[in-house]
């Protein structure tokens, strides 16, 4: 087991949560905590015609939430905390590093960067900023800002395709997503979600990938309901 430290880091990503290069921003300070909210909604049958005697309002499944991120990041430009094998940034600079990744408007796409946040193997969050809280703590003489405490709020994104599989009710299992691990094989996955291996090419289809026999650790990979 490695004893090297994982920086959180926020990646501009296409809609499976590939890299595509246009962006990335690794925090100095790993957020003190992490806050993933989830929901689910329900439609309740409050009908006039209930039998004699039944006093309890049936609920049924209405539709899953959008899963909710939020965390405070702190940026430091006086030097006090040690970055390894980098030049200090002030600031300013970091804050703009950060804006071109998740904030900035992207015309060709006409909307925000989609982008993954990923903390070593075991977390990642595939969605868009929904708001970014800036409060400058200390400065310099001249005015420039020394440290920052930035709160954001990301909503998880899912394509529609993705979206119309995990909102159909006639399948029995709702999309699964696993982040893949070295070792991992097509197979050996869809047996774990599905108890049957024989579904690899269909998810290999989902998932678009190039290839059945070689996944690449760290790639999250979707697994839809069966049909």
């Amino acid at each position: 087991m490695s004893g090297s430290k994982s920086l959180l880091t926020i990646s501009c990503c296409d809609n499976n949560g590939q890299p595509t290069g246009e962006g990335q921003f690794q925090a100095m300070i790993n957020p003190a905590s992490l806050n993933h909210q989830l929901g689910i909604s329900y439609n309740t049958d409050n009908s006039s015609n209930l039998p004699v005697g039944k006093s309890a309002v049936e609920s049924k499944l209405s539709q899953y939430q959008q899963e909710k991120l939020s965390f405070e990041l702190v940026l430091d430009g006086t030097g006090v905390v040690p970055v390894a094998g980098q030049q200090l940034i002030d600031v300013s600079k970091q804050v703009k590093q950060l804006k071109n990744v998740v904030y900035h408007y992207v015309g060709e796409k006409h909307e925000p960067s989609i982008v993954k946040l990923q903390w070593g193997q075991s977390f990642s969050f595939i969605g868009r900023l929904t708001s970014m809280t800036l409060d400058y703590t200390l400065f310099k003489p001249g005015g420039d800002p020394l440290r920052a405490k930035i709160k954001l709020n990301f909503g998880s994104y899912m394509s529609n395709k993705q979206e119309a599989l995990k909102a159909d009710r006639q399948s029995p299992d709702l999309t699964h997503q696993v982040l893949v691990k070295a070792g991992d094989t097509l197979p050996n996955l869809c047996y774990r979600i599905y108890r049957d291996s024989s579904y690899y090419l269909a998810v290999a289809e989902f998932n678009q990938l190039d290839s059945v026999s070689v996944l690449t650790p760290g790639r999250q990979l979707y697994f839809p309901p069966l049909r």
